[in-house]
C-alpha cells in the first residue's frame, strides 16, 4: 500500500518545488514556457562570455608573468580588437532584448472574454477568493476563505505550507482573470508554474492578472 501511494503521488502532476531541484518548475502556461526559454537563452550568452573572458584572463596571467616576460611590451593601441570588442558587446544584448521584449508584451496582454474571473482577496494569515461570475439570485457572489493547514494536521504527501483547506477550482485550457487585491496590508499572489505574480498595495487599483492553463494539474499559489 505505501509502495503504490508513493508511486502514485510521484506520477500524480503537481507543480511545486521539490528537494534538490534546479531549475523552474514544469510549465502549466505559455507564458511560463516562454520564460523558461528566455532563461535558457540567456544562459547560453553568459556560458560564451564566461568562457571567453576566462580565457582572455587566463592567456594573460600566463603570457604576462613576471618570469616569462621580465620586460613588457608596450602596446598602444590595437585597432582591430578595440573594434571587435565594441561591436559584439552590442549585438549580444540586442539578441537578448528581441525575445525579452515579446514576452513582455505577451505578459501584459488583455483578454477581452476570459472563461472566468476569480477575485483574490489577501488577508495577513488567509485569503478570500471570489468566484465573480457566478452571482445567485440574491446577487451575492461564491465566497470562502482559504487557510494553510498547520504543519501538525497534514496528511502523508501534502506539502508543507502550501496545503490549504478550501482550494480554488478551474477549468484547464481557458483563459483566466484574476483580480488581486489586499484586505489590510501588502500582499502578493504568485502562481511559480504559472509565471504570473502580481502586488498588491492597499489604497490603490486593483491588478488584474491574465493567463491560461495548458494542463490539468495542482498548481500551487505563494503570497
Amino acid at each position: 500500500m505505501i509502495v503504490l501511494e508513493w508511486l502514485f503521488l510521484t506520477i500524480a502532476p503537481c507543480d511545486a518545488a521539490e528537494p534538490w531541484q534546479l531549475g523552474s518548475q514544469d510549465a502549466a502556461t505559455p507564458m511560463m514556457q516562454g520564460i523558461t526559454d528566455l532563461h535558457h537563452d540567456i544562459f547560453f550568452f553568459l556560458i560564451l562570455i564566461l568562457v571567453f573572458v576566462s580565457r582572455i584572463l587566463v592567456r594573460a596571467l600566463w603570457h604576462f608573468h613576471y618570469q616569462k616576460n621580465p620586460i613588457p611590451q608596450r602596446i598602444v593601441h590595437g585597432t582591430t580588437i578595440e573594434i571587435l570588442r565594441t561591436i559584439f558587446p552590442s549585438i549580444i544584448p540586442m539578441f537578448i532584448a528581441i525575445p525579452s521584449f515579446a514576452l513582455l508584451y505577451s505578459m501584459d496582454e488583455v483578454v477581452v472574454d476570459p472563461a472566468i474571473t476569480i477575485k483574490a482577496i489577501g488577508h495577513q494569515w488567509y485569503r478570500t477568493y471570489e468566484y465573480s461570475d457566478y452571482n445567485s439570485s440574491d446577487e451575492q457572489s461564491l465566497t470562502f476563505d482559504s487557510y494553510t493547514i498547520p504543519e501538525d494536521d497534514l496528511e502523508f504527501g501534502q506539502s508543507r505550507l502550501l496545503e490549504v483547506d478550501n482550494r480554488v477550482v478551474v477549468q484547464a485550457k481557458t483563459h483566466l482573470r484574476i483580480i488581486v487585491t489586499p484586505a489590510d496590508v501588502p500582499h502578493s499572489w504568485a502562481v511559480p508554474s504559472s509565471g504570473v505574480k502580481c502586488d498588491a498595495v492597499p489604497g490603490r487599483l486593483k491588478s488584474d492578472l491574465y493567463f491560461g492553463t495548458t494542463r490539468r494539474s495542482l498548481l500551487w499559489s505563494v503570497q
